[in-house]
């Protein structure tokens, strides 16, 4: 008998501790009268993407708690119906804030929790320092370039020991905070990445430094996963290099070199290596950027350590198999076939086309961007043609009143046989996309893979005449 109860209290005891493990979640309590009866979100992030860890009801006394697990610690923001964040930092620590609304930080009182104490004060003293700095420099420039105050080397060098002294301060707030918290983490790079455009414009001399420090940034760092900064870190760091005022081969090299460094970096990490790869391809696409897109497909592609994903290995494997310089696929004009609205049989490839020029756009009537593209283009077709230029579209449509009405005002050819992305053309293409577009020459040697419409006008006004 003895025994049995003894198994049974050792039981009870595991039970006990496993059930608070499970329930051992941090907490945020928060007071805002003003929006009792709304519903508030606590939204953390993974990535790329933001997920809901946690939701609440406002009490009518204006009392809501969120909780929150080890696996969301990192940064957040709490939302209410307006859907305007209150950034927060999960720790392990209880978080008490009260105020009116989370749209006014202003209003806002942090009544416990250590590292969000300190992240609040750093947001509200930096901004300050920030803005004296930009005073400070403003008028150290107009002192050294306007010759009635460049002697006033005593002033001068009160403005730089003043300039000094808020560096310092600002430093030494995150010299002091402690070694082991998120926010020692997270402070330095948020300051690094909101850096970016005032180096860009005011502090020219800091751009080498700059570059240097996001090229250190460990992308693998899961407290940057968890950070909210993952998409700041990297389009801070490619835009800073675009936009330096070098010569375009210069920048192409300093991204691909950042490029290297940054996936090399991923190589042990396959989702994440997929994740930011996606990301960073669909930027250089978005911003023209086609010589570093090239770049990076090459290279992923390449690569032996990580498996891609089956989309991003196919958008990746039209550069390297779709690049500028190879030779692209002849396309036979299936299915129906139409000009000026009018079904036509001739051509019937776009091997049997002989403009010294032909643009191929992969579209359809269900994409909005495509139907934007094609208004810009109509209007530009004749000046186009008259300068060797022919125009392809091959429709992804499925359905044939959608084809027929979509391209009845197209003055050149459009082509559907009604199966979308299973239509030879884009499958030979490694189409994914749409609107995808690609500029050839006479022997379909690509030229270039312009992302609109507006990219080919330009070619068409400044290089065709050189080519030609």
């Amino acid at each position: 008998m003895k025994h049995f109860k003894m198994k049974h209290l050792w039981l009870a005891f595991l039970l006990s501790t496993f059930l608070f493990n499970a329930s051992a979640q941090q907490t945020i309590s928060g007071n805002f009268p003003l929006l009792k009866g709304q519903m508030v979100r606590l939204v953390g992030f993974r990535g790329f993407k933001v997920y809901t860890i946690d939701s609440a009801t406002v009490a009518q006394q204006g009392t809501f708690t969120l909780n929150y697990a080890d696996q969301d610690l990192g940064m957040a923001y709490i939302a209410a119906a307006d859907n305007k964040p209150y950034f927060v930092v999960l720790a392990k620590e209880q978080l008490q804030i009260k105020g009116e609304i989370l749209s006014d930080p202003a209003s806002i009182i942090t009544l416990k929790g250590d590292e969000n104490k300190a992240f609040v004060n750093y947001a509200i003293e930096h901004a300050k320092r920030e803005q004296a700095l930009s005073a400070w420099s403003y008028l150290q420039k107009f002192y050294l370039n306007d010759a009635l105050f460049a002697n006033q080397k005593k002033e001068l060098q009160t403005i730089a020991s003043e300039m000094q002294r808020i560096k310092k301060q600002d430093d030494d707030f995150l010299n002091h905070l402690t070694p082991t918290s998120y926010v020692n983490w997270y402070l330095p790079l948020r300051k690094l990445i909101s850096s970016v455009a005032v180096v860009a414009q005011y502090k020219t001399e800091e751009i080498p430094a700059t570059i240097a420090a996001f090229r250190k940034i460990d992308y693998a760092d899961p407290r940057l996963y968890k950070s909210g900064l993952l998409k700041d870190a990297i389009e801070r760091h490619y835009w800073l290099l675009e936009n330096r005022g070098l010569p375009l081969d210069t920048i192409f090299r300093d991204m691909n070199l950042s490029t290297d460094l940054l996936l090399n970096g991923l190589i042990k990490n396959e989702p994440l290596f997929n994740e930011v790869t996606k990301h960073l391809f669909d930027y250089f696409e978005k911003h023209s950027l086609f010589p570093s897109s090239e770049y990076l497909a090459v290279k992923a592609l390449s690569q032996q350590s990580c498996m891609l994903n089956n989309d991003l290995a196919k958008d990746l494997e039209s550069y390297r198999k779709m690049k500028k310089g190879n030779t692209a696929p002849d396309i036979v004009f299936s299915g129906e076939v139409y000009k000026n609205g009018l079904a036509i049989t001739k051509p019937s490839s776009l091997s049997e086309i002989q403009s010294p020029f032909k643009v191929v756009i992969f579209g359809a009537s269900w994409c909005p961007t495509c139907a934007e593209e094609m208004a810009q283009l109509i209007p530009l077709y004749n000046k186009w043609k008259n300068k060797g230029v022919e125009v392809v579209f091959i429709s992804l449509d499925t359905d044939q009143k959608a084809f027929k009405d979509f391209t009845s005002v197209m003055p050149f050819i459009s082509s559907c046989d009604y199966k979308k992305w299973d239509t030879q053309a884009a499958k030979d293409y490694y189409v994914s996309s749409s609107p995808t577009i690609f500029l050839l020459d006479q022997n379909n040697k690509i030229l270039l893979r312009p992302i609109w419409v507006k990219a080919i006008d330009s070619w068409v006004d400044y290089n065709i005449e050189s080519i030609k």
